[in-house]
């Protein structure tokens, strides 16, 4: 009787982690994408079912939201990408030290979005409990802020993770890569609703 054959090889010189379609956390955050982009869907989807079964869309009397703090809230998220970009790039071709430095330049920009945002609820001229059209606009922009949030979160343990020892950690790159993937979905997904709130109702009313 023939034994077969075993065959070994060394896979210690491969590589322990990936970038793009090749790493489960990209897929992880593709998952979320869609799941997050179909709640998005949904709620736009819930205006335009509210705006067709109201007879006065806004509903009178109205006064239009403040375009001011909104308007500025979306250049700087737009301008955000900029060093977004930076650390995307830097953490995948390894480049720790740019990606620090671009990591807390994020930080201040998030903290002003925030600030933004929280203009934004005290110029929307409507309160989320005076009716349909108040509560659908009030969702949209929490259900937004909430994925704000959570990239501000996961940003400041990133940034204190490559800050410390963990940094020689390969994983944290990719981590670093991937945060960078998700953040550009919060401000693609930031474009619809703000063109929503805030033009949609001058153009139609």
């Amino acid at each position: 009787m023939t034994l077969p054959v075993k065959f070994t090889e060394d896979v210690r010189a491969l590589p322990t982690h990936a970038f793009g379609h090749r790493s489960l956390t990209w897929w992880g955050v593709v998952a979320f994408f869609l799941i997050e982009g179909t709640a998005f869907a949904l709620a736009i989807g819930a205006y335009f079912f509210l705006e067709g079964v109201e007879d006065n869309w806004p509903p009178d009397p109205w006064l239009p939201p403040g375009l001011l703090w909104g308007t500025l809230f979306t250049i700087l998220i737009l301008a955000s990408e900029i060093p977004n970009t930076i650390v995307k790039r830097a953490a995948e071709r390894h480049d720790l030290a740019t990606a620090r430095r671009y990591m807390l330049i994020l930080l201040p920009i998030f903290g002003l979005l925030l600030l933004f945002r929280a203009l934004e609820f005290t110029t929307l001229n409507v309160r989320w409990t005076d009716n349909a059209y108040g509560s659908i606009i009030w969702a949209l922009l929490f259900l937004h802020l909430t994925h704000i949030v959570t990239d501000i979160v996961d940003s400041l343990v990133l940034t204190a993770l490559i800050h410390t020892g963990h940094a020689a950690e390969n994983r944290r790159i990719v981590d670093i890569a991937e945060n960078a993937m998700y953040w550009r979905f919060v401000w693609l997904t930031w474009l619809p609703i703000y063109a929503l709130i805030y033009w949609v109702p001058r153009w139609v009313s």
